[in-house]
């Protein structure tokens, strides 16, 4: 399934992504279950000025307090101008006969891409608003030129 998702801040900016390749955490082979405790936020490869600013306000998503003991962690991936969002756990898991302890990440789901399609500035109108950074196809001019 292919859909806009629009973020909007109390006093903006306004984004609109194009959501796709949705998968619900039911459909993750071994997945587990989030409990209630706020996760870390990762945000990965956001090296433009425009991935700078679309990073904070992702991360303003999130409370900035994160409850470490919860080990949960959501992770928001920039990856050739697409964001892919994972959300996992830290399980630790020590072996009975060295005493060694083993770190590993269980997937708890869903998961998700964004493709940005547009950032306002304030909050969002289609008549009068001003649009800080939209996609147009002329954009898309090299394959090794990212905006994020």
């Amino acid at each position: 399934p292919q859909s806009l998702w629009f973020v909007k801040l109390p006093i903006g900016p306004t984004a609109r992504f194009k959501f796709t390749s949705l998968i619900l955490p039911k459909r993750i082979k071994n997945h587990g279950r989030p409990t209630g405790h706020r996760p870390e936020l990762i945000l990965n490869n956001f090296s433009t000025r425009l991935g700078h600013r679309l990073g904070r306000m992702l991360a303003c998503l999130w409370p900035h307090d994160p409850q470490f003991r919860g080990r949960q962690v959501v992770t928001m991936h920039n990856q050739r101008d697409f964001i892919f969002f994972r959300h996992h756990r830290y399980v630790f898991e020590q072996n009975d006969k060295s005493g060694d302890v083993k770190a590993r990440l269980q997937e708890l789901g869903p998961r998700f891409t964004l493709k940005l399609k547009s950032l306002q500035l304030g909050t969002f109108d289609t008549t009068n608003g001003e649009y800080e950074w939209k996609h147009k196809p002329e954009l898309d001019t090299s394959r090794r030129r990212f905006h994020i």
